[in-house]
């Protein structure tokens, strides 16, 4: 029977170590699973691995479906003979402790594309065939996307918007035609898809032997300069010339005086209720196909999103609109049976969305960063969790740990937290919180990678309201062995979060 306690560890596969400029579905990501397995961790969570852009987002990307190129392992390329050490030496003269987007791209995709070449000139094999078995079995999402990059390549890399108006409208005949002008181009990218999706779930298979889960992300809203919207403008709200009337953002509130206002379109709810919601539950189902257990973002878009007109400016003129509610989980449900999902239910929570959340017995989410502002009754303290919550120090959005404590924390939540979590008898903060999660009644517990190694604000991911600088973070190979991995293996052990076969492990050393 599993152990409804378990914990594990949030790196993104970019964040791996690599010799080619990023992380990737290589070696190392082969023996971050191996030393997760070690130290007795159930849950590997990673952020959306859509394609991305110069900047990094996964959070925006050109597809919901799609899969990173750049993630690809180059190694199997090499010992296949698709690629020479020449190459992609390119690769192995950038930065190892930080992904340069930019230059990533420049340079993988000149080496991923050297490699299709080769690999398209080879008589038909087995890995061709096995090419045209998932261009055939993907068809509903890759034909689609497929043609997108291909026609985004031909216009110079400019937004469908600006693409030819038959193109830009998805007209049936003139995308039938561009299909047969860029046949070649169309398989490139799907060669690209298989590449990935190969080694995706040839290293998602290796964790499930080790009772490790994958736990990825999924982004509520869609990029609008995207494959998804492009092939589907009748699901979103849209103009006749493309264009969003509304995009999606957060009201005004004491961090943000005029909100955020996002670029992403809003979906056409009523359109997608008509269709029985069936783009979603093809986007889901593709989804719980490549994870063990899926992060909701924004969840609280389902009960009730902010509409802000596309003209605005700010958010601070945008409005509430009711989400499609439970009818839509209900659909699911019916639909695709049990639902992995966890429910991104952080920042302003209104009663209804935790209503909806409970309907369908979706975990919630609970951070320590947080619990220290007001006092004993804030949820975010460990001895306040709910079971059904996953818990963590931070989430990719905030600060390391060290660094909130230097840097961000005020001398209130200094205070609040030296008290709770008796710092003067604690090695160390990070000591203190981690172990505090893990001894909480949270069934699952998180922990970023940069903050089992106690590393301070250079180390964070991400910082909203920013442009640069995100997204880079990577971890060197040397880390995997320091004693932060010890510590991590006897508090799972201590607190009852192993496997069922590692419960009863020696503790002592």
């Amino acid at each position: 029977m599993p152990n409804p306690r378990q914990s594990g560890l949030l790196a993104h596969i970019t964040s791996l170590p690599s010799p080619h400029g990023i992380g990737d579905l290589g070696d190392a990501a082969y023996a971050f699973a191996n030393r997760l397995h070690q130290t007795h961790q159930q849950l590997w969570q990673v952020l959306p691995t859509g394609p991305t852009g110069p900047s990094g987002s996964p959070y925006s990307s050109r597809s919901t479906f799609a899969g990173n190129p750049m993630l690809i392992s180059l190694t199997p390329l090499l010992d296949d003979g698709l690629l020479t050490d020449g190459d992609v030496a390119p690769l192995r003269n950038l930065p190892t402790e930080r992904v340069d987007y930019p230059a990533v791209l420049k340079h993988k995709t000149a080496a991923l594309t050297t490699a299709f070449e080769r690999f398209d000139t080879r008589t038909m094999g087995a890995q061709q065939a096995d090419l045209s078995r998932f261009r055939i079995r993907h068809a509903d999402w890759l034909a689609d996307y497929t043609l997108y990059e291909a026609l985004r390549e031909a216009h110079g890399n400019t937004p469908w918007t600006e693409w030819p108006a038959p193109l830009a409208r998805y007209e049936s005949d003139a995308v039938a035609e561009a299909r047969h002008i860029h046949a070649r181009a169309c398989r490139k990218h799907a060669y690209w898809q298989f590449l990935f999706f190969q080694q995706w779930q040839a290293l998602h298979a290796y964790c499930r032997q080790r009772d490790i889960q994958f736990f990825g992300d999924l982004p509520i809203y869609v990029a609008h300069d995207s494959a998804d919207v492009w092939a589907h403008q009748d699901l979103f709200r849209l103009d006749d010339d493309g264009q969003p009337t509304a995009v999606a953002g957060v009201p005004p509130d004491y961090f943000s005086p005029n909100g955020q206002r996002w670029d992403n379109p809003l979906y056409r709810w009523d359109r997608m209720a008509d269709n029985d919601f069936a783009w979603w539950t093809r986007r889901l189902r593709h989804a719980f196909n490549q994870v063990d257990l899926l992060r909701l973002d924004h969840f609280r878009g389902f009960d009730q999103y902010w509409a802000v007109p596309a003209h605005a400016d700010t958010a601070v003129d945008g409005y509430w609109e009711d989400g499609p509610g439970a009818p839509f989980f209900e659909h699911l449900q019916e639909t695709l049976g049990s639902l992995p999902i966890v429910a991104e239910d952080l920042g302003d929570i209104t009663d209804s969305v935790y209503e909806l959340r409970d309907q369908f017995d979706f975990p919630g989410m609970a951070v320590l960063q947080f619990a220290f502002e007001t006092d004993a009754s804030n949820i975010f303290l460990p001895h306040n969790y709910r079971p059904n919550t996953v818990a963590y120090t931070g989430t990719h959005d905030n600060n390391t740990l060290r660094g909130w404590w230097s840097d961000d924390a005020t001398a209130k939540e200094q205070r609040a937290a030296h008290r709770y979590l008796d710092l003067d008898h604690a090695p160390s903060l990070v000591h203190a919180a981690h172990r505090a999660l893990w001894a909480s009644t949270a069934e699952r517990v998180v922990l970023p990678l940069q903050d089992l190694l106690e590393l301070p604000s250079g180390a964070r991911m991400n910082t909203p309201g920013t442009t640069t600088g995100n997204w880079q973070w990577r971890f060197a190979p040397t880390a995997l062995d320091r004693a932060a991995f010890d510590r991590l293996s006897d508090w799972t052990l201590a607190y009852g979060r192993a496997t069922p076969h590692n419960r009863f492990a020696q503790m002592d050393r």
